[in-house]
C-alpha cells in the first residue's frame, strides 16, 4: 500500500518549481482538484526540510531549480517511497539514468496533465 492510500483524507501534494508563475498556476490546479498544496517551494533546501518534517503524499518536482536541481528532493522522496513526477522542459529522455523510469510532465503541460499525473500518484483516475 502506498503512502497516498494511507495518508490524510485530503492528499498533500508538494510542488517544487523555481518559476513563480508556473508554481502558482500548478498550486491553483492542485487546489482545484481538491488536494492540499505543500509549498510551492523554489529551492532544494526548503523542499527537503518539508519532506523531512511533514512528508507529503505525492510531489511534482521541477528538474532544474535555479542554482540547484530537483534530484536531491527526488532522492529524499524515493527513499520515503513517496510518489513523484518530474516537471521539465527538456523531455523525458533528459533525466539522470537513476530516474529514467520516473513519470515526467513535459513543459508546457496543462490542467489535464496535472490531473492525470496526480491521479496516478495517489491511486485514482483523473477527476
Amino acid at each position: 500500500m502506498d503512502r497516498a492510500s494511507i495518508g490524510s483524507a485530503v492528499p498533500r501534494i508538494l510542488i517544487v518549481d523555481d518559476e513563480p508563475l508556473v508554481a502558482m498556476m500548478v498550486a491553483e490546479w492542485v487546489e482545484e482538484l481538491g488536494h492540499e498544496v505543500a509549498g510551492p517551494y523554489r529551492d532544494e533546501s526548503s523542499a527537503l526540510a518539508l519532506v523531512e518534517a511533514t512528508p507529503p503524499d505525492a510531489a511534482i518536482v521541477d528538474v532544474s531549480l535555479g542554482g540547484g536541481s530537483g534530484y536531491t528532493v527526488a532522492e529524499s522522496l524515493a527513499q520515503r517511497k513517496i510518489p513523484f513526477v518530474f516537471a521539465t522542459g527538456h523531455g523525458e529522455g533528459s533525466l539522470m539514468p537513476r530516474f529514467s523510469g520516473t513519470p515526467v510532465l513535459v513543459k508546457p503541460y496543462d490542467f489535464a496533465d496535472v490531473d492525470v499525473a496526480i491521479g496516478k500518484m495517489i491511486g485514482r483516475g483523473p477527476s
